[in-house]
């Protein structure tokens, strides 16, 4: 790929460890799902398959949402924030689950008299999920 067909990556403004925030947000019901961190090949990799690609942190490898538990999540639109420093990505979240606790979503809990309280329930046991 030429770098004038790259030229959109460079409008992102990529932190000092090359990576951007990227909130995830249900399509269909404008739940936030999740935070999770790109650099350029993910958000290219995102672009290229229609599928969510993060960079894992943890890990510090490039991580295809859903690639163990199949809840992949589908692109349908990616915005990119005034500051371009943040992306919002609106996604058809496979099976329902994006949390990799088997819940919905990854804000689950919920400050409550100054105490985290769980607000959300297990939708599927993570290890009926995850099978390593």
């Amino acid at each position: 790929m030429s770098s004038l067909d790259q030229q959109w990556l460079n409008k992102v403004n990529w932190n000092e460890t090359g990576l951007v925030a990227v909130i995830v947000q249900d399509m269909h019901s404008s739940v936030v799902l999740m935070m999770a961190w790109m650099n350029r090949e993910a958000l290219l990799r995102t672009v290229e398959t229609g599928e969510a690609v993060y960079w894992s942190r943890s890990r510090k490898k490039l991580w295809h949402k859903g690639e163990q538990s199949g809840h992949m999540q589908t692109i349908h639109e990616i915005r990119l924030d005034c500051d371009g420093d943040a992306l919002l990505i609106k996604v058809e979240q496979q099976g329902g689950i994006a949390c990799h606790t088997g819940r919905r979503d990854c804000f689950y809990s919920r400050l409550e008299n100054r105490q985290w309280v769980v607000s959300e329930p297990v939708l599927k046991d993570p290890a009926e999920i995850y099978h390593e």
